[in-house]
């Protein structure tokens, strides 16, 4: 078995979207039949879909998209002729390294897919919550408040990725 799909972080990553899947599907059934699905930065609705268009759309956004972005890296950096660009590649990636170096990277890609299937799972929400008034309004402070958490996470996520491979212990 691949290294990758076996590794805790992987199971972890897979029921976290397993997870995703099933809260889109089931807070789903409490949509109208004709869904709100963009709103203006005002709040105010301005874009509509179909509920089931819209239902197989957040799926693709929540579990999909993580999937992508998470394993088709992952499955590159296994690839032991992967050019992989870090700061002291040489050291880092030195064959008694590489393995390390490589489950490091995967790791954490697996920490910012999570957070991304979070954030996804909470735009989803947002508009659950929106067409659940009349008329149809979200609140601009509640998207921009998890935005805001979500950019301030994928700073510390880089901030943290740079940190691990900026200099060569001694």
């Amino acid at each position: 078995m691949n290294p990758i799909m076996s590794s805790r972080h992987s199971v972890s990553f897979l029921l976290l979207v397993v997870g995703a899947a099933a809260f889109v599907l089931l807070t789903s059934l409490s949509l109208p039949v004709v869904v709100a699905s963009h709103f203006d930065a005002a709040g105010t609705a301005n874009g509509f879909m179909p509920r089931a268009f819209y239902v197989r759309f957040m799926l693709a956004f929540n579990v999909v998209l993580p999937l992508v972005v998470v394993y088709l890296p992952n499955l590159a950096l296994c690839n032991p002729r992967a050019r992989i660009n870090l700061p002291h590649r040489e050291y880092w990636l030195a064959p008694d390294r590489r393995a390390e170096t490589v489950a490091y990277l995967c790791a954490h890609s697996f920490r910012m897919g999570s957070g991304l299937v979070i954030f996804l799972a909470y735009v989803h929400w947002l508009v659950v919550r929106a067409n659940g008034q009349f008329p149809p309004g979200l609140p601009s402070s509640w998207f921009l408040g998890g935005l805001g958490v979500f950019v301030a996470c994928a700073i510390i996520w880089l901030a943290l990725l740079f940190a691990r491979f900026r200099t060569i212990p001694r």
